[in-house]
């Protein structure tokens, strides 16, 4: 069973890798743009999480798994090699994590927070937001390039990476394990989960008190710009919150399992390396599904992915005309 599992991961990765590149890079184009109607912290809030997740495929799928699967024994399997790519992967997983918790931070203080609204979403604000949990998070992830020692020295050279015994041990190290596991995926889950429960809960109240102040009945279906809105932010938030806390569930449930029982990942059983690797396949997937929420949620962002997608061939037709003419 396992190893049939292990043959489906191998094209799973392929396909995330053919799937996340190209859409988070289309992302990262159109929303840079400046043209989907969203204001400028919104838009630098969405580009950072879309460059998050190709940093994170490019690390984690393409350099570390694929490269494991279809081009084993090349220097990317050097040990301080491979050490380097694990922990810049890690490091873009847990931007792309709280990427998606400062953005959902920022769409509460819009909806709920009137007063700081002003001061706080804007986009000199958003930058410094980013730019500062990005630099915490690669400085957070810097003990992870030393927690693996070589498999094997061959010619002097150290080849692959594997996680050292006292990593499991060492007080210093089980310290740090239980203050990544509490930064990544604990608090991040707890946080979206309470943001978003004030947001709603804002929203409902607000609009029951426009309703009544505007006289609303079941005979008049008078419009509302500021609750459309709203509205539209609301769904964009939750849908990419929503995303983010059903895909990463499973490996929520994994750290939870691994946490209260000690367990060491090297020695797990089928059943416990089967709902790792599912953490991890669903966990990679989430990478990918942003771009599909902008395009469902975001009319202009459609608009502008299509008038992308038609420039090409307007392109060749434009030339063939000319030489034909």
């Amino acid at each position: 069973m396992l190893e049939a599992f292990y043959s489906v991961r191998k094209v799973y990765y392929m396909i995330i890798f053919i799937i996340g590149v190209p859409v988070n890079l289309v992302a990262i184009v159109i929303l840079s743009r400046g043209k989907c109607g969203l204001s400028k912290c919104t838009t630098r809030y969405l580009v950072a999480m879309a460059t998050a997740d190709l940093l994170t495929i490019i690390f984690e799928v393409i350099l570390w798994r694929i490269s494991y699967y279809y081009f084993p024994g090349t220097f990317l399997d050097i040990t301080p090699v491979c050490s380097v790519i694990s922990t810049l992967g890690v490091a873009a997983t847990d931007c792309s994590v709280w990427f998606t918790v400062t953005f959902t931070f920022d769409r509460f203080v819009a909806i709920c927070c009137q007063k700081r609204k002003t001061k706080y979403c804007t986009g000199k604000t958003a930058a410094v937001v980013l730019t500062t949990t990005g630099a915490l998070f690669c400085f957070k992830n810097v003990p992870y390039f030393f927690r693996y020692r070589p498999v094997k020295v061959i010619d002097n050279i150290p080849w692959d990476c594997i996680i050292k015994p006292s990593y499991y041990t060492h007080p210093g190290w089980v310290g740090y394990v239980w203050l990544a596991t509490v930064l990544m995926p604990l608090l991040p889950f707890v946080l979206i989960l309470l943001f978003n429960a004030l947001t709603v809960r804002h929203i409902l109240v607000t609009s029951r008190v426009r309703k009544g102040l505007r006289g609303q009945n079941k005979a008049e279906n008078r419009s509302d710009p500021e609750m459309e809105s709203r509205r539209r932010s609301v769904i964009l938030l939750l849908t990419i919150s929503g995303s983010f806390v059903i895909l990463w569930s499973v490996k929520f449930a994994e750290f939870l399992y691994y946490t209260v029982a000690v367990l060491d990942q090297n020695n797990y059983n089928d059943s416990e390396n089967i709902l790792q690797h599912s953490g991890e396949m669903l966990m990679m997937l989430s990478c990918c599904t942003n771009t599909f929420i902008y395009g469902v949620t975001q009319s202009r962002f459609r608009e502008q992915f299509i008038s992308a997608a038609k420039y090409p061939l307007a392109s060749i037709i434009q030339r063939i005309n000319k030489q034909n003419m």
